[in-house]
């Protein structure tokens, strides 16, 4: 009993009821800081999905970019290689009426048949690498054009994003000021209560009851308690989330 009639004395001559209404006032101002203040810390996750998905899509176009190169490469490879053995084959056709035997003849022929074929089969791949080449040319030109619509789109959510953060910063700015003038009517002892409450309970420190239910948990409110609530000797609190509790006659 030592401990009651210590908290009772500690609010002796304070007007509990209008203190409730100071607390019911700050946490309105509060409310608003901390919903902001979410919003704000939200922002940086927000950009930086915008950034990973623009990244994404210029990736997948230097990738495009790449396998173009490489087809490229691959075209001038196959050139060489054509230009190699049409060379060899027109060396051969020189050497082929030097031969003095028959066998010796028959036998260049079929080196020079040989790379005829050789030749036509790389013909074959550097059509079949053209094509790829023309295909792929269409696509990278395609996405050219829509990395530069992603960009625009990047840009222009990111400056709303940051002109967003700029909106919260002066709001706060203003909140802030208003809470700095809101503190001065509640006495220090249960300010300080709010205060512990309030960044323990995400923001949240006094709440209504209604129908026999506390606001901040839903948890069920007492007849005894709410007639405590009524009586205004001491701040009464929910005994499952601790917030302050009032009703809504005090305001």
């Amino acid at each position: 009993m030592p401990t009651k009639r210590k908290k009772e004395k500690s609010l002796s001559g304070v007007n509990l009821k209008a203190q409730l209404g100071s607390l019911i006032k700050l946490q309105e101002i509060d409310t608003q800081i901390y919903g902001l203040r979410a919003e704000k810390a939200s922002k940086p996750d927000q950009v930086k999905a915008l950034e990973d998905s623009f990244e994404s899509k210029k990736a997948y176009m230097a990738e495009l970019e790449k396998n173009s190169l490489d087809l490229t490469k691959q075209k001038k490879d196959k050139e060489l290689e054509l230009a190699s053995k049409e060379g060899a084959a027109v060396k051969l056709q020189g050497q082929l009426y030097s031969l003095k035997t028959n066998k010796e003849y028959q036998t260049m022929l079929h080196q020079i048949q040989d790379a005829k074929a050789d030749t036509s089969i790389i013909e074959d791949k550097i059509l079949e690498v053209l094509e790829e080449m023309d295909k792929l040319k269409v696509k990278v030109d395609q996405e050219r054009l829509k990395i530069k619509e992603e960009e625009k789109l990047f840009i222009s959510e990111k400056g709303k994003i940051e002109e967003r953060v700029k909106e919260i910063d002066d709001k706060l700015s203003h909140l802030e000021a208003d809470r700095k003038q809101a503190v001065i009517d509640v006495e220090p002892k249960i300010l300080s209560q709010y205060e512990r409450i309030l960044k323990s309970r995400d923001g949240l420190a006094i709440v209504t009851v209604k129908d026999n239910s506390c606001g901040g948990c839903n948890m069920f409110v007492p007849p005894q308690v709410i007639n405590l609530i009524k009586m205004y000797e001491r701040i009464i609190t929910c005994e499952t989330c601790n917030r302050m509790l009032y009703i809504d006659e005090v305001n």
